[in-house]
């Protein structure tokens, strides 16, 4: 890498100009969406033009410049002409820098729009409350929870009120739908997804029923005319799609889909992991065959009495060392002064005996060799979990958010240094930390017994290679993948079944460009390899929706309008809005579904308006 600064000449002179700063893939995806979409003049400014996504970056059309420098400083700044820039987005760096950065664009610039991308949400909340324009957001839980659903095969999904909204595809698609999002969906082809088609207008079912009666009068001979008019005037549902392919559609759901996990199934993978947790292998022999001795004398001694009390009575005693032999028993009289009695009792006797040192040595092994300082491994309990590979940014969100979920979760991480483990073990999550042969850190996670796989790590092949090592044990796993390349995407969707790829960029770059521009989304959607954004704009004054209809909004293609928040009901968000004519008046809200270009779209005609 060059010294700092060194060979990069100033940007020229240039105004109303955006500012990314960093190279990796987050910044690439950002970049796309501003030059590609909201079609503005962005200036990069990267720490090596050799390295990581810097080369690709620069090769893109519509970069003004792209400027190297090894971090973000005053001079980095004045040389990307920060004073004359729009806004600047910090998507590099760890929170402590893009916090020193932040506020020295602001101390140059202090109307301009600041988006940095902050690990720590709590202190991005903090840390927004100094920035007279700005906004803290993180990349990685935007996009874990997109990761962690795919594991549990259940709908992601964004709350807007007391609903959760989330894709359905073909048969799953209810009659309740809010709108139909996506078209001629083919695995083979992804390229051939339609989002947000064209839809039909509210009319369509008025002229269905024109066209079924025509001219000669309201009913046709044979035919009911109630039940006709109902047929025709119902909505043509969602199926497969004239062109080919399936169809997806959005709905909404009371409350997320619960992970159910019967009770008796936690309490087992707890007792057997804190057993094998506390004791060794040569332990757990021991008591566990003192355990089933002591048992099968019990059922001894209660098998010849026939009295289940005092045989529990006297195989406490025996058991704690305070055994008083030969006393008379019930029914026949022969009590303890039976042989097999006797040898029940002895057996139990001496398995007590054996318990206390063995206390002993767990206490010895558990304090003395240190066994709390080193990383938890899967306990022979381990059952139905997600094995999470790559302990990362995204990996410790996706862990962290199937835990809260009450799942089992199993952590792999070949660099012992990687930032996760520490906030992974402190969650009392297994961890597999190991440089070996992936199959091997694999067999230690216990994959032949859990439901998924999710690899997320910085590397596309490392991730598909644990996907493919995972295939080869178990055919049947689920697979989550997190990929950057589309078409090496495309190609993983179109070979292996039961396979899903996420881009943790291509989720979160969308939510990073319209916070540059000023716009709040809620959450993405996927479909596949895309993204549906969900956003809520305000009617403000300054933000151009005044005056606008829903049918003004939804001209934009590529955008639809969910629900409406009126002024004088701010809590109650009224879905499927009937009335397209009515303007926004100052107070309302809207909440929209939009692809990346409408929502830029959108964006440039509610500024040309304001």
């Amino acid at each position: 890498m060059t010294s700092e600064g060194w060979g990069t000449p100033p940007v020229e002179p240039i105004g109303q100009h955006y500012i990314v700063c960093g190279g990796n893939a987050l910044a690439h995806r950002l970049v796309l969406e501003l030059v590609e979409h909201y079609e503005v003049p962005v200036v990069v400014l990267v720490p090596d033009r050799t390295r990581d996504h810097a080369p690709r970056i620069e090769q893109l059309d519509g970069v003004a410049a792209v400027v190297e420098y090894a971090s973000v400083t005053e001079e980095a700044l004045r040389a990307v002409r920060i004073e004359t820039a729009r806004g600047i987005a910090l998507v590099d760096g760890n929170d402590q820098e893009n916090i020193h950065a932040a506020l020295s664009a602001q101390g140059h610039n202090p109307g301009i729009r600041i988006v940095l991308r902050m690990f720590n949400q709590r202190l991005g909340a903090n840390i927004e409350r100094l920035l007279r324009n700005g906004t803290a957001l993180s990349g990685s839980a935007t996009a874990a929870p997109a990761f962690a659903d795919a594991a549990l095969s259940r709908p992601n999904s964004v709350q807007v009120g007391d609903r959760f909204l989330h894709i359905a595809y073909d048969d799953d698609i209810a009659t309740d739908r809010i709108c139909v999002v996506a078209d001629r969906i083919d695995r083979q082809d992804l390229g051939r997804i339609r989002l947000l088609p064209d839809q039909e207008g509210d009319s369509a079912s008025f002229v269905r029923l024109a066209g079924e009666f025509g001219d000669g009068g309201p009913v046709r001979s044979g035919t009911g005319s109630g039940t006709e008019a109902r047929r025709a005037a119902e909505p043509v549902p969602a199926g497969p799609d004239p062109e080919g392919g399936g169809v997806a559609a959005l709905q909404t759901l009371p409350s997320e889909p619960a992970v159910r996990i019967p009770w008796w199934r936690r309490l087992r993978w707890r007792l057997l992991d804190t057993l094998r947790f506390f004791t060794s292998a040569r332990l757990r022999v021991v008591l566990i065959t003192a355990l089933a001795a002591v048992l099968f004398a019990f059922a001894l001694l209660w098998y010849l009495n026939g009295d289940f009390a005092w045989s529990l009575y006297a195989s406490l005693l025996d058991l704690a060392g305070a055994a008083q032999p030969d006393q008379p028993g019930a029914g026949d009289g022969s009590g303890t002064g039976g042989t097999w009695q006797r040898i029940a009792q002895v057996v139990i006797t001496f398995c007590g005996i054996t318990f206390a040192p063995v206390a002993t040595a767990i206490m010895v092994e558990v304090l003395a060799s240190g066994r709390r300082g080193q990383h938890r491994s899967p306990g022979a309990g381990t059952r139905d979990h997600v094995v999470v590979v790559g302990l990362g940014n995204v990996g410790t969100r996706v862990v962290a958010q199937l835990h809260g979920l009450g799942v089992p979760v199993v952590g792999l991480e070949s660099d012992p240094q990687a930032r996760g483990i520490s906030a992974v073990r402190a969650l009392g999550v297994p961890v597999v930390v190991d440089d070996g042969p992936l199959a091997e850190q694999l067999r230690r996670a216990r994959l032949k017994h859990s439901r998924a796989v999710v690899a997320v790590s910085g590397d596309d092949a490392t991730n598909l290679e644990a996907a493919l090592e995972a295939r080869a044990v178990r055919p049947d796993v689920r697979v989550v993948l997190r990929l950057f390349d589309d078409s090496f995407a495309s190609h993983v969707y179109a070979t292996l079944d039961n396979v899903v790829s996420r881009s943790t960029s291509y989720l979160a770059a969308p939510a990073f460009a319209a916070a540059l521009m000023g716009r709040e989304v809620l959450g993405t959607l996927s479909v596949f390899r895309h993204v549906l954004l969900i956003a809520e704009l305000p009617a403000e004054l300054g933000t151009g929706l005044i005056g606008l209809n829903r049918h003004d909004l939804e001209d934009t293609n590529g955008v639809r309008v969910l629900a409406v928040r009126l002024a004088r009901s701010p809590r109650l968000y009224h879905w499927n809005y009937a009335d397209r004519t009515r303007t926004l008046e100052p107070g309302d809200s809207v909440v929209v579904a939009a692809t990346r270009s409408g929502l830029a779209r959108l964006n440039t005609t509610l500024t040309e308006n304001a």
